[in-house]
């Protein structure tokens, strides 16, 4: 394992994801690292193919939904002693070697966290209207967030233990992102960005976030917002 990624755990949160899981374990598990899957109440063999592949493994009885999944990760990483947690889909759309360049971000800058970004990076494959909504979630984040990002919603980031320890991730769906990114501001955590390579495929557009399933992000985290 490369030096710079000593002290790394790989937190990976999933639900229905037998087909690709296996492979985006090994991909990470390549690297030396060990990883977490928090299998979310799927009904198909996600957990059996992600053990299959080297992981650990907790489970959700029922979905609860991504963001409860990556608090539980987190949770579990922080207990085994993790120095740094990096966030990772399960979908197969990240590449492994992006978890080197976040780690060598993070070593230059001093960053308490790294946010993967798309927009200094490459997007391979992703459809012009994907593109557009991403615009437009950027926008929406600068201004709820407060937070100068070139990219949202993305699912590769890099934590150290002190700010993994602080941010509490209570939006159990997809408006996690958002509250991540709220945290830091409030919690006055130094944040970087590195370009990464994010690879769109058929079968990744077919389990991620809908145009229309914006609509209830924005619901979730304007409801956050107003009961606080």
């Amino acid at each position: 394992m490369p030096k710079i990624l000593d002290g790394i755990w790989v937190v990976v949160p999933a639900f229905n994801e037998a087909a690709v899981v296996r492979r985006v374990v090994e991909g990470v598990r390549r690297l030396g690292l060990p990883v977490v899957v928090i299998d979310d109440g799927s009904t198909d063999a996600t957990i059996e193919e992600a053990l299959a592949a080297g992981a650990t493994v907790l489970r959700h009885l029922i979905n609860i939904g991504q963001g409860a999944a990556l608090q539980t990760g987190i949770d579990y990483a922080l207990s085994q002693g993790a120095e740094y947690v990096c966030t990772f889909d399960a979908d197969g759309q990240h590449s492994p070697e992006s978890l080197t360049l976040l780690a060598e971000t993070r070593k230059k800058t001093g960053a308490d966290i790294v946010l993967g970004s798309r927009v200094q990076g490459n997007a391979e494959g992703i459809p012009a209207a994907r593109r557009l909504m991403l615009k437009a979630a950027v926008e929406f984040t600068r201004i709820h967030a407060g937070l100068p990002v070139t990219d949202t919603h993305n699912g590769l980031r890099l934590l150290t233990r002190h700010a993994a320890s602080q941010i509490r991730i209570t939006q159990a769906r997809m408006a996690h992102s958002s509250e991540i990114l709220s945290q830091i501001r409030k919690l006055g955590l130094r944040f970087a960005e590195a370009p990464v390579t994010v690879h769109y495929t058929e079968y990744s557009l077919g389990k991620g976030q809908k145009i229309t399933g914006i609509f209830r992000v924005l619901l979730d985290i304007l409801y956050a917002s107003w009961t606080r």
